[in-house]
């Protein structure tokens, strides 16, 4: 299904809404994409009477998001409702942009700050310009490990659960492409970059491999997803916004 790009967050009834909206939404930190996928829901319940359809029969809210964040990233969350959720996986396809900061010196089980850094690496010889020739050396086709604090599903239980009881997770490669990784800044031993990539990329795994690549340590600290093709982050609700908007429409 194709949507025009001036087509998103542009319901104005309850109708339009539960026929089929796609809703771009700025993520909060802290929140996963399943709270803003059940704060829309529990508003809609609470707050809507959904219309019967045109035989007359009750309809169900139908609500998913296509591409998840982590926690601990922000940024651009594509909501898809009514007929649009027939389209996610068109959606979640879409090449991704980020940007963030990844921090030298240590690192993380999961290779972000869900988990406290640990280990000292050296990092006397980093320098920026011999991080943006690393950097160069991930674009391309390549295999990647996700990791163990992910929401992949191991057995049939989500990885991230087995992990924090200290089981033993085995998680298969997966192939990715990384298009464009740029290095924008570096301040002591934080860097910040901005990257384009194929769905399924973990950004985290990126940040832990490129201290492997430095022969240092290294772990993600801060990231934002800007762009999931053909949606910008600038088009983006937040979620007060999108809220006053529901209570807007489902006034009239």
């Amino acid at each position: 299904m194709i949507i025009s790009d001036k087509a998103h967050n542009s319901f104005e009834t309850v109708e339009e809404l539960v026929t089929g909206s796609v809703l771009l939404v700025d993520k909060p930190l802290t929140w996963t994409s399943f709270d803003v996928v059940n704060r829309i829901k529990g508003f809609v319940k609470k707050n809507v009477i959904i219309p019967r359809n045109v035989q007359g029969d009750a309809q169900r809210f139908k609500i998913g998001h296509a591409g998840t964040l982590d926690p601990l990233a922000t940024g651009l969350l594509v909501i898809c409702t009514g007929k649009f959720t027939k389209s996610i996986d068109q959606f979640q396809g879409g090449i991704k942009e980020y940007t963030g900061t990844i921090r030298f010196g240590q690192t993380t089980p999961s290779y972000d700050l869900e988990t406290a850094p640990e280990g000292v690496f050296p990092v006397g010889h980093l320098s920026l310009e011999v991080i943006k020739e690393t950097a160069l050396t991930f674009i391309g086709e390549q295999w990647q490990r996700p990791p163990i604090y992910s929401a992949k599903q191991v057995d049939g239980k989500r990885a991230y659960s087995l992990a924090r009881k200290g089981e033993h997770v085995e998680i298969p490669l997966v192939l990715i492409t990384v298009y464009e990784f740029e290095i924008l800044h570096m301040s002591d031993f934080d860097v910040d970059f901005r990257i384009k990539c194929s769905k399924g990329t973990y950004i985290r795994t990126l940040a832990n491999d490129f201290g492997e690549r430095m022969c240092s340590g290294s772990h993600l600290i801060k990231l934002r997803r800007t762009e999931s093709y053909p949606f910008r982050v600038e088009d983006a609700l937040s979620m007060d916004a999108l809220i006053a908007r529901l209570e807007r429409v489902s006034a009239i």
